[in-house]
């Protein structure tokens, strides 16, 4: 597997931002940390690992940027309208420099469409990535999220709370939208365990699951045992259970 580190300055965040990249072609697959982690995560707790296959057959070019989550969601005691702006301007990083500077990497065409996953506060930003830009990506695998800003805001909410909560705006798209269309033409895969720790993490798959259903948006949603815990034991075989139904075996 051939793996590359980088460290580039962010327009949006006036700062060096560092990723890393697995593979050298394929389908681009933006892997987002958990909470408060770092670009490194996915690597060291062997995730990585668990879709090798697809990364060196070019299928997948996987590529994990760092977080910057204790300035945005985990700071839950900060000034919410400064920490939701550095939450958009990190969106505007992932979208408007991360995400073109990994298709000139992974030699994709300016108009191929990604894939997004993550674990936990992974699960969260991909979930915010995927449903606010289907036309940048049109797959998605998110294990053990929650998709509702008002679990990390509470009572806050402004216009910038609101387009990073899925759970806020998809009730409130147009069944004419042209995002509408975009969403039925991709692979989404949601699943969360029933065993310790996933408690909330339950309820907000569930949350999403209604609003989809209510919406006739067709996704999949798996809830696994309640054996099944919030740990990267089970995230482990979760990537590579779902990662076969998006690329094939």
């Amino acid at each position: 597997m051939e793996v590359h580190y980088y460290k580039e300055f962010s327009r949006s965040l006036n700062r060096e931002m560092e990723w890393k990249t697995y593979g050298t072609g394929g389908k681009i697959c933006l892997a987002f940390p958990s909470q408060n982690g770092h670009f490194y995560d996915f690597e060291n707790f062997h995730m990585t690992d668990t879709v090798a296959r697809w990364i060196d057959e070019e299928k997948l070019f996987l590529v994990c940027p760092d977080s910057i989550d204790e300035e945005t969601w985990s700071d839950e005691g900060g000034d919410a309208r400064w920490r939701i702006e550095r939450q958009e301007a990190w969106y505007h990083y992932i979208v408007d420099e991360l995400l073109p500077r990994m298709r000139m990497l992974g030699h994709a065409g300016e108009h191929d469409l990604a894939m997004v996953t993550g674990c936990s506060m992974g699960a969260v930003h991909a979930g915010n990535f995927f449903f606010r830009r289907p036309d940048l990506f049109d797959a998605i695998i998110a294990l053990s999220g929650v998709y509702n800003a008002a679990y990390f805001f509470h009572d806050y909410s402004d216009e910038l709370v609101y387009a990073n909560s899925p759970a806020a705006f998809l009730p409130n798209l147009p069944a004419d939208h042209p995002y509408m269309k975009l969403y039925a033409q991709s692979k989404m895969y949601f699943c969360v365990g029933q065993g310790a720790w996933e408690d909330d993490l339950l309820a907000g798959t569930r949350e999403l699951d209604t609003i989809l259903c209510q919406k006739g948006i067709p996704a999949v949603f798996d809830y696994w045992g309640y054996d099944v815990c919030h740990d990267w034991c089970w995230w482990q075989k979760q990537l590579p259970y779902f990662m076969e139904k998006v690329l094939g075996a």
